[in-house]
């Protein structure tokens, strides 16, 4: 039979022929897919089972499992093992810079990272950022300014920076939101005038650079997060990088209870290590970088191609001039053009099963405590509060599959068609819409 199959291949008006029946089939089936009743309308959903956005990145099994076994026959679990070691000397070769603290979460890192700064008073942040920013402030008594954004970049404005400048500012913490950097040189050159410390939030940025220059080489420091979520993970974790080698020093003895020698504390320190568990992960991840970009432009390529002719939907766009990870498909909605509101279709997606995310919604000040301190914050944030309010995720990632992302766009392009439908289901059903994580 194979070699039946093989024969007829080679007869050209036969091959012909059954690609013009092929090319037929796919119409008739993407057009039987183009007249399916969306779910929040009563049909079926178009997923059985969910599509999450940040659904992890994975390597090589048989890799990860050969560290694990070499771990537990060296019994040596945690505590500036090897594997911790060598993922410190990796994550610092690719971000190019001479040193990395590896920590046990992002968040952790952050904190040791401002208290080995000194930072006091306040610190002028960004509210469109996931809260642990801010909280890394707040949990050590220090008060996070919240200062708008540029509605283009979702990144700090660096003139709006300089006029939130007081003389309890200690310091400036920018955040490189989907990856996509910060105003670099702006923040840097009104740190220096101002006579503050730069630190970075690069939780989404591991492995993009800014003008050439890997992120993680910029400010006096910069933390990444190695979050299952994020593109690169370590179950969990996260690194301070930094080319300030006593400032490194200090945050390793900081993340170890402030231990400078077997009964010498010289620091108030605090358990932020990382165990050898996640490294082996982060090291095994790291292999895998150039397939995890892959599959990530593979899909953010394909969104773009899905959607760039529907009106009202925006995907926002990554610098081919610059390395990027794609990790984050950000979609801004203009309401008005598309006939629905982001929450709108963040319900007809959710009943589909495609899980999109409000991010990050609804901005730090409108979370506690910050509300409460400041509960007219958002009379100075009116871009935060616009970004906020149309910006939603879609899933991506490595098992993510491309016809999935056809269904997608299928499934937006049938809502804008029946607008009073969906509403009209929306209003009865109310659904519960989840917000925006890290």
């Amino acid at each position: 039979m194979a070699h039946y199959w093989k024969a007829i291949g080679k007869i050209p008006y036969l091959t012909a022929g059954m690609t013009r029946l092929t090319a037929a089939i796919r119409l008739h089936t993407d057009s039987a897919r183009m007249h399916t009743t969306l779910a929040i309308l009563g049909g079926r959903p178009a997923f059985p089972d969910p599509l999450h956005v940040g659904r992890p990145n994975v390597g090589e099994r048989a890799a990860l499992m050969r560290r694990f076994n070499e771990m537990l026959d060296r019994n040596w679990l945690t505590n500036d093992g090897p594997l911790v070691k060598e993922f410190e000397r990796e994550v610092a070769a690719h971000a190019g810079v001479e040193y990395c603290v590896a920590m046990c979460n992002a968040t952790v890192a952050l904190e040791i990272a401002i208290r080995g700064a000194g930072l006091k008073g306040e610190v002028i942040v960004p509210s469109y950022t996931f809260v642990a920013t801010a909280h890394a402030l707040q949990w050590q008594e220090i008060t996070p300014v919240f200062c708008d954004i540029d509605p283009e970049t979702h990144n700090l404005d660096p003139n709006k920076v300089e006029r939130m400048v007081t003389p309890r500012t200690t310091g400036i913490i920018g955040v490189h939101v989907w990856g996509r950097p910060c105003a670099v040189e702006s923040l840097t050159e009104i740190a220096r005038r101002r006579n503050l410390t730069l630190l970075f939030d690069a939780a989404h940025a591991f492995g993009c650079s800014h003008h050439g220059r890997s992120v993680g080489s910029f400010g006096l420091a910069e933390v990444f997060s190695f979050h299952a979520t994020k593109f690169l993970n370590s179950f969990e974790g996260g690194a301070v990088v930094t080319n300030d080698g006593a400032f490194a020093a200090k945050l390793r003895l900081m993340r170890n209870f402030g231990f400078s020698g077997y009964d010498n504390v010289i620091y108030i320190g605090t358990n932020g290590k990382m165990t050898e568990a996640s490294a082996a992960m982060g090291l095994t991840s790291l292999e895998s970088l150039e397939t995890f970009v892959a599959a990530n432009r593979r899909n953010y390529e394909a969104y773009a191609a899905e959607i760039h002719d529907i009106p009202g939907l925006k995907l926002l766009p990554y610098d081919a001039r610059e390395r990027n990870n794609y990790q984050y498909i950000v979609l801004e909605v203009d309401a008005r053009a598309y006939g629905l509101t982001r929450d709108e279709i963040v319900a007809v997606l959710h009943a589909e099963n495609v899980l999109a995310r409000r991010y990050f919604y609804p901005g730090c000040h409108r979370m506690e405590p910050y509300r409460s301190y400041h509960p007219h914050a958002g009379l100075l944030l009116p871009e935060t509060e616009a970004v906020a309010a149309r910006v939603l995720l879609l899933p991506t990632g490595t098992s993510m599959e491309v016809e999935a992302i056809h269904d997608i766009g299928r499934i937006l392009r049938a809502a804008r068609s029946e607008v009073s439908a969906v509403r009209r289901a929306i209003e009865v059903s109310t659904p519960v819409v989840v917000n925006g994580a890290s």
